[in-house]
């Protein structure tokens, strides 16, 4: 069985290389779309795919901050209250996130079964369901993500991080 640490860390790497391919191909199509359009003749596909681009890097880069505990978050809040009542609330907390992605996640796929057979406009040969994938797909990453971390998150409000931490 894989640890806990060796799962997360394959799962950084992954959202590492994906988020790192999604910023330089972001910033090819967007220089290839100014010198195209300072030039004189512009690429017609080139707003579709950049904002698409965009998204992805938005959805996967969030993954990334959740895995990284970078999002938005309050731990002041949770540090306040006794303990008797931080693990609960931290998991209120976790269900909470973790319910929101899931549910974003359903109605993610239900949006892309609408979808069926549309494409973009500019390259009919992309598939709406492609670019739009990233929603379901980028909420069951942040999924992952918080349950990588729960363990560490239900240490430290134990106190049990910074009990291992003083031995």
């Amino acid at each position: 069985m894989i640890k806990v640490g060796r799962a997360r860390a394959l799962f950084e790497r992954l959202l590492k290389t994906i988020t790192v391919l999604l910023i330089v191909s972001l910033a090819i199509v967007v220089v290839l779309g100014v010198i195209y359009r300072w030039s004189g003749a512009s690429l017609s596909w080139y707003d579709e795919i950049a904002s698409v681009q965009l998204a992805w890097l938005t959805y996967y880069g969030a993954s990334l901050a959740a895995l990284k505990r970078a999002h938005i978050g309050v731990p002041g809040l949770i540090a306040v209250v006794p303990p008797l009542f931080r693990v609960p609330l931290v998991l209120v907390a976790e269900a909470v996130v973790i319910g929101f992605f899931l549910i974003l996640a359903w109605y993610g796929y239900i949006v892309l079964v609408i979808l069926e057979g549309d494409t973009l406009i500019s390259l009919p040969w992309i598939g709406t369901q492609f670019t739009q994938s990233v929603i379901p797909i980028g909420a069951i990453l942040f999924v992952i993500a918080e349950l990588l971390n729960l363990p560490q998150i239900l240490r430290e409000a134990s106190g049990r991080a910074q009990m291992l931490r003083h031995e």
